[in-house]
């Protein structure tokens, strides 16, 4: 439940990637191919995001594991 929360957390914490209403709109297909490397925090929050998600994964498979045994 923890995991989940700080996911939660996480993924609200990162900055939004639209400029305008249009762009969310048809989904951005302009910014598709844009090469734009990440930045400061946006590159640590989305560290931190993967980090939680593989530990949210292993917590999943190890309760599974666990519950059928």
């Amino acid at each position: 439940m923890i995991v989940s929360v700080l996911i939660i957390i996480a993924v609200m914490m990162q900055p939004s990637k639209t400029n305008d209403a249009m762009s969310s709109l048809t989904g951005g297909a302009d910014d598709l191919f844009a090469k734009q490397k990440p930045r400061g925090f946006e590159a640590f929050m989305q560290k931190v995001t993967v980090v939680l998600g593989i530990i949210f994964f292993v917590a999943a498979l190890a309760l599974a594991w666990y519950s059928s045994k």
